[in-house]
């Protein structure tokens, strides 16, 4: 589905860059890894952005990176974490934005209910990881191999 947030991002996203470029030397954001009792995956769809990717977003001012991904995932998906977000990787993501980092935590434990954010997410899903949406993104099938399918992690997004 494409929507006028997706047409005008190329346009938009050189302006939030250098924004984001003058307050701050470094960007640094999460994304989260839950698996439902099926073995599906959580993946969600921006309505700015192109394809099915992890949950996540940026660690604001004061924020632990952990306290982040707890966040996003509630905003985006409405899923609660249960248990404390553990560290599986940590990727530079320059070919994207210079000076960005993003860390993949797993969430083990959660309970659903109603995502809080409204505007910034087209779809969630669940997904088998044989059965991932044709649109899925590159960096979130490359971090799934290497979270299941034993492909060595690679340190760029």
């Amino acid at each position: 589905m494409t929507t006028w947030r997706t047409r005008i991002e190329p346009f938009t996203r050189p302006v939030f860059f250098a924004v984001s470029r003058m307050r701050r030397g470094m960007t640094l954001g999460v994304r989260g890894l839950a698996v439902d009792g099926e073995g599906r995956v959580l993946l969600v769809k921006h309505t700015y952005l192109r394809g099915w990717w992890l949950p996540g977003g940026g660690v604001d001012k004061g924020e632990t990176t952990q306290a982040a991904v707890v966040r996003e995932l509630r905003e985006e998906a409405g899923l609660i974490a249960r248990t404390e977000p553990r560290l599986i990787s940590v990727h530079s993501n320059e070919r994207f934005f210079p000076g960005d980092h993003v860390l993949v935590f797993s969430i083990d434990a959660f309970d659903l209910t109603e995502r809080t954010s409204h505007g910034e997410i087209a779809e969630i899903g669940w997904f088998a990881l044989d059965a991932l949406p044709e649109d899925t993104t590159r960096a979130t099938r490359d971090r799934l191999a290497e979270i299941f399918g034993g492909a060595p992690a690679d340190p760029n997004w």
